[in-house]
């Protein structure tokens, strides 16, 4: 079995999900992804994968929510709009199929990746790290960095 990326689901500080597939997805950039194990209490043993910083450009095509996310602000306002208003992505799977098997759908693996998060306020919901941008060109622009923001990682479109 081959593995191949088909796309990312975004996960949001509330729960709610946004899947973008691999072929909207323009500059991508998820820097010094570690491994970490760990557990809270007498949970599970976890394995997780922190990360740096994370910038992305994400195409037109991909400002809709899907059938299989969960979302109610995305339905409302389409999903550029959403992550525009609200900075608090949490976390994403790397989503992976089987490449022998290009007719399947099936996703064989995902890798989580954790990002740098620092709540602007007491509710915890926005993301001091998180910038993001909508260009004139409708293409979304997102920076999780806590030293650098949408401005300085794309200068040119901002």
């Amino acid at each position: 079995m081959k593995k191949v990326m088909t796309g990312l689901r975004f996960i949001f500080r509330n729960g709610e999900t946004w899947t973008i597939k691999r072929e909207y997805i323009g500059d991508l950039w998820i820097k010094q992804v570690t491994t970490s194990y760990g557990r809270i209490g007498n949970s599970d043993f976890q394995e997780i994968h922190p990360c740096e910083s994370l910038r992305i450009e994400i195409n037109q095509e991909a400002d809709h929510v899907n059938t299989s996310d969960i979302n109610l602000g995305g339905l409302e306002q389409g999903m550029f709009e959403r992550v525009a208003s609200h900075q608090d992505i949490e976390k994403m799977d790397i989503l992976y199929q089987d490449e022998d098997h290009p007719k399947s759908d099936v996703i064989v693996e995902v890798d989580r990746i954790y990002f740098p998060y620092k709540a602007t306020d007491t509710d915890g919901f926005d993301n001091e790290h998180q910038s993001s941008f909508v260009s004139s060109e409708n293409k979304l622009y997102i920076v999780i960095d806590p030293e650098k923001d949408v401005k300085d990682i794309y200068p040119d479109i901002v």
